[in-house]
């Protein structure tokens, strides 16, 4: 866990690796692999009264989550990549 802590509505979502390679055991070189989609919620802002609206965040740490392809600010700290969304950014809980 990193000691980053979002504000507001905001969510810290770390990315998951994208797949090495296919089902059916083609390697992917790094120009064909794709940035995933699917990451886990490290940190949940507390959300709040924003621009007149009371919001209730939805997601928790340890959540895997789908994001929308391009939302958030990508961040690398202490050599981790992670991406910061608003909770409306998150498409999905993914149950397991």
């Amino acid at each position: 866990m990193s000691n980053l802590e979002p504000l507001f509505d905001r969510v810290i979502l770390k990315l998951l690796k994208p797949e090495e390679k296919t089902k059916s055991g083609i390697i992917l070189p790094n120009v064909v692999k794709e940035k995933s989609q699917i990451a886990e919620v490290i940190a949940v802002g507390p959300g709040g009264i924003i621009d007149g609206k009371e919001i209730i965040m939805q997601v928790k740490p340890g959540y895997l989550v789908i994001y929308s392809k391009y939302s958030g600010t990508e961040v690398k700290y202490n050599e981790e990549e992670y991406v910061i969304v608003k909770q409306d950014d998150i498409l999905a809980v993914v149950k397991k």
